[in-house]
């Protein structure tokens, strides 16, 4: 694979269970395990995104922890996972700091568990990145989802995780782990 693969995961614009466009809180799980997700697969950079300060803060003080605090010592494996993560307030900050870290423009490639036209499969993905020099970033939504106009706006959408029944609501964890693996696992 050419194109160096970035994870972003959004806490806004996305929807609630009703709907309504929201800024969702930010779990401790996601963040550990999206970040020891990102170090096994060699995603250069993971980030978080969100809106509101308070929560940002929150991450910052969390991997102080982990990064320079007593859990830096306690386990350096999570320590080596979390280095990867930054916390930014949107999405035109993660384009902004990949655009400077590697000199390209990045591709977005947005996510979601609906059905809906035009999207990408991972086999198709796979074989874009290959053939791109450039980085992209997979834009992965909380909640139920990143907003409609949002997703419509990025570079590409991949098709959603299909299972064996109707039943469809992953973690955005075991969503992103799928994803990943399908982009970048072996074959």
């Amino acid at each position: 694979m050419s194109a160096a693969l970035y994870v972003a995961l959004l806490h806004y614009p996305v929807y609630d269970k009703n709907h309504k466009l929201v800024a969702t809180a930010v779990t401790n799980v996601d963040v550990h395990d999206i970040g020891r997700l990102s170090a096994t697969y060699g995603v250069p950079k993971y980030f978080l995104v969100t809106p509101v300060e308070q929560q940002r803060a929150l991450v910052r003080e969390m991997l102080s922890h982990w990064l320079t605090g007593h859990g830096a010592t306690y386990n350096p494996r999570r320590k080596q996972a979390l280095e990867l993560a930054v916390v930014v307030p949107s999405l035109a900050d993660v384009v902004a700091h990949v655009q400077q870290e590697t000199g390209k423009r990045p591709v977005t490639i947005g996510t979601g568990a609906a059905q809906r036209d035009g999207t990408v499969s991972y086999q198709q993905m796979r074989k874009l990145l290959a053939a791109w020099d450039g980085p992209a970033i997979l834009v992965l939504g909380t909640g139920w989802g990143l907003e409609r106009k949002f997703q419509e706006s990025l570079d590409y959408n991949l098709a959603p995780i299909v299972g064996r029944t109707g039943y469809n609501h992953l973690s955005v964890r075991s969503a992103a782990a799928i994803m990943v693996d399908r982009l970048l696992g072996a074959d």
